[in-house]
């Protein structure tokens, strides 16, 4: 079986259809008011239906979400996956999954190898881990900041959940990434934008032709 892709953070018919054409296995929608791909959960609904259809897995992502911020994504979107991107503890991750009734995606991240090792603490708690680069202390989003770690920290690790790796990846490294991590599931974001929350289709395609290949 081939690496399988997430297309994070679309917003516009048209990236949706270049994500399923392209044989996406994932496709997100963030649910964060400070990233540049913010989309409302109706307006995720909206552009859900195909996606349901081809019978690749909506994700919702959210950082630090509060029960009031999960119960509107459900309600709004019924999300198969709910990607955590902030710092949700093993509790906390474990809470949001049996409220909003979804699988959890939890991501790490990652600077160091010691980072890695984060992630056997929501090994029991999730259905999907993702190693992320970690973002600057300084930093107002935790992800799709277009930055890459060392993915070799990764190489010939085993996890108790099926993984995706994200940051920085792009039509143009992504099958070095595969290479170098053992990556089954990569994940882009900024990677396949013309600018900051506009996707490119084109982009996308480019992508998803570059993890066929990897």
């Amino acid at each position: 079986m081939g690496v399988k892709a997430k297309i994070c953070g679309v917003s516009t018919p048209e990236a949706v259809s270049a994500a399923l054409d392209g044989g996406a296995a994932f496709v997100g929608f963030m649910f964060f008011p400070k990233s540049p791909r913010n989309i409302a959960p109706d307006a995720a609904a909206r552009l859900a239906p195909p996606i349901r259809a081809r019978g690749v897995k909506v994700v919702a992502v959210a950082v630090d979400p509060s029960d009031a911020e999960v119960d509107s994504i459900v309600g709004g979107l019924a999300p198969d996956l709910i990607q955590l991107h902030g710092r949700e503890s093993p509790s906390r991750a474990r809470e949001i999954g049996q409220r909003s009734g979804c699988g959890i995606v939890k991501v790490i991240g990652v600077a160091e190898a010691s980072d890695v090792n984060g992630a056997g603490a929501y090994e029991s708690v999730v259905e999907h881990l993702m190693f992320e680069t970690k973002p600057p202390k300084d930093a107002e989003r935790p992800g799709g900041l277009g930055v890459t770690f060392d993915w070799t920290l990764l190489a010939g690790r085993r996890f108790a959940r099926p993984w995706l790796l994200a940051g920085g990846l792009d039509p143009w490294n992504v099958g070095e990434a595969v290479a170098a991590s053992g990556a089954p599931i990569v994940d882009v974001s900024s990677g396949v934008e013309r600018g900051p929350g506009l996707k490119d289709p084109a982009l996308i395609t480019a992508f998803l032709d570059a993890v066929r290949r990897a």
